[in-house]
């Protein structure tokens, strides 16, 4: 099976290239910054691990990163949507140029990035033969627990969460009858770079409100994304999977 997955070269992403490797499926991934992080990564899991520089903010690069997948590795059996930005953007903040720029960047990546490249991600799996259970492909947007309790500095951040995990209802429901499922995966704070400054600055407060004791990790969300990638849950289309250790409950 093929995987393409955003935001490959650390943190979360570097752990589900890790965990969908191990599984013993093919991955191509992206990212922005870390070109070298990344090339490190694929070139220690070998030959069926690749990367490419793509940004989701960029529309028209996008097509590219499809086809970019299926000539490597023939289709795009499922598409993780993982990549994404967290920046502090408070309400109270005196800047209304910076306020805009937050908002605007954060959907460009977080949900209009995850749109435009599900949609595309879409018409290859739609010719794909179907699976033993009918599904062609398989769509996992990771969001957060922002997205279902709002956030204090980071609306934007949790508003972009809650349109992804609407998307992802809306997937389920319209695409069915393609033989396309979707997931979300929403975890709380995980020990990665993006949240490293939020963990520096409280991490006592942050610990103190999950019942599990301890932020989570990446391989908590590897491993769940990993199951759903497997096929074993395609009759649960549509839902979302809390990795929060019982810090926020729906």
């Amino acid at each position: 099976m093929t995987v393409l997955l955003t935001g490959g070269s650390r943190g979360i992403g570097e752990a589900i290239v890790r965990a969908l490797h191990g599984a013993g499926h093919s991955v191509f991934f992206t990212y922005v910054a870390q070109r070298e992080r990344a090339d490190q990564i694929a070139r220690e899991l070998g030959e069926r691990v690749a990367c490419g520089r793509f940004d989701l903010a960029d529309a028209d690069a996008l097509p590219a990163l499809v086809d970019e997948c299926v000539r490597r590795f023939g289709g795009v059996d499922a598409l993780v949507n993982n990549a994404a930005v967290f920046e502090e953007n408070p309400f109270d903040g005196d800047d209304y140029a910076r306020w805009r720029a937050g908002w605007e960047r954060t959907f460009a990546i977080n949900l209009f990035g995850t749109a435009n490249l599900t949609w595309l991600a879409m018409r290859t799996m739609r010719k794909q033969p179907a699976g033993p259970n009918g599904t062609r492909g398989r769509i996992i947007n990771i969001a957060s627990r922002a997205a279902h309790r709002g956030e204090l500095s980071y609306a934007d951040y949790g508003a972009s969460k809650a349109a992804l995990v609407n998307l992802t209802k809306s997937i389920a429901r319209s695409c069915a009858r393609d033989g396309i499922v979707a997931f979300a995966v929403a975890p709380g704070f995980i020990e990665t770079e993006m949240a490293a400054d939020e963990l520096a600055r409280a991490r006592a407060q942050v610990e103190a409100e999950i019942p599990s004791g301890r932020v989570g990790t990446p391989d908590d969300v590897a491993r769940i994304v990993a199951f759903l990638v497997s096929g074993e849950a395609d009759y649960s289309t549509g839902t979302t999977i809390d990795v929060n250790g019982a810090s926020y409950l729906r």
